[in-house]
């Protein structure tokens, strides 16, 4: 019974590698006869692996996906994997995850082997994350996998969404991909409505099920670099604040000192260049242009020319003359 046992284990950690296996593979694996091997994939069925077979002389063995979720096998470096992915997700933005992921460690924790155990335990205690520089947003998971989901199977997706400035509107998209900045996630798709692409705030987002028909998939912008295209897209128009800047430095300089997040450069002359940049707060938006390094002039907005003068004033006073 011991060896049925550790063999059934063994064709079950085979089996959990997204290959087919034919059956005369598994039973050299296993040092058994083919019909050993047919009587054990029964056995795997009878507790509620769905094992599928295909017959021929390519035929063979796989593991399909089934109504409930049966056991699975671990090596250590994937049951080390799956604890840090774990703990990561309970502190991630993504709503209503926490208890969830905390559930499923606990239950990963518990069946370790103490070396493992070791392992995880020392990266738990052992590290301290740094709070956010900012308030991070939360989104719900169900939103999530719908996004993802009308994604995966090119279906059109509709949702309601408020913008920055709190007004909502319906939204009928053709939606593509899903790209995480920070602590936010972005949805990236064709706006129908306006025949454009967008990015969309998913915490902003709130979808309206069924999704929609299917559609066919179109070239994506930037190349395809979801990426890229949400970062262009978010330092020129999803803040809260837009401002227009003038520097005086040339645009290659200006560029050198900013990521691509922060905001779009524009040559003016050899002298000087205009950045488009924003931020949720004007104190950001103040700290960043101060640190340029270079002398500059605010065009837009005059809440953050007004801030500015505040934060001059204030600096005087700081420093006053000896």
């Amino acid at each position: 019974m011991l060896e049925t046992s550790a063999r059934l284990l063994k064709l079950l950690s085979l089996l959990q590698t997204p290959r087919h296996w034919q059956g005369a593979e598994l039973a050299e694996r296993l040092s058994v006869s083919g019909r050993t091997v047919r009587n054990d994939v029964e056995r795997l069925r009878g507790l509620g692996y769905p094992v599928d077979a295909t017959r021929g002389s390519a035929g063979g063995y796989r593991l399909a996906a089934g109504a409930s979720m049966p056991p699975l096998l671990l090596d250590d470096e994937e049951a080390v994997a799956v604890a840090i992915g774990l703990r990561t997700a309970a502190e991630s933005a993504m709503e209503g995850v926490e208890e969830t992921s905390l559930r499923a460690l606990a239950k990963l924790e518990q069946v370790l082997p103490s070396r493992l155990r070791r392992r995880v335990g020392a990266l738990r205690d052992h590290t301290v994350p740094v709070p956010a520089d900012r308030r991070g947003t939360r989104v719900p998971t169900d939103t999530l996998v719908t996004i993802a989901g009308a994604c995966r199977d090119n279906e059109r997706l509709r949702f309601d969404y408020r913008n920055h400035s709190g007004s909502a509107g319906r939204r009928s998209t053709e939606p593509y991909g899903l790209v995480t900045w920070g602590r936010r996630w972005y949805l990236v798709a064709w706006d129908l409505d306006r025949a454009d692409w967008r990015t969309f705030r998913a915490d902003r987002i709130e979808p309206l099920t069924p999704t929609g028909p299917r559609f066919t998939p179109r070239d994506l912008p930037e190349g395809g670099d979801l990426a890229a295209y949400v970062s262009r897209r978010v330092s020129a128009a999803a803040w809260r604040y837009r401002a227009s800047i003038t520097v005086h430095a040339p645009a290659e300089a200006v560029t050198a000192r900013i990521s691509p997040a922060v905001g779009t450069v524009t040559a003016v002359d050899e002298h000087t260049s205009v950045l488009h940049t924003g931020a949720d707060e004007l104190e950001t938006l103040a700290v960043y242009t101060g640190m340029l390094g270079v002398d500059f002039t605010v065009d837009d907005p005059p809440e953050l020319v007004a801030h500015l003068r505040i934060l001059a004033d204030r600096y005087a006073r700081a420093a006053p003359t000896l």
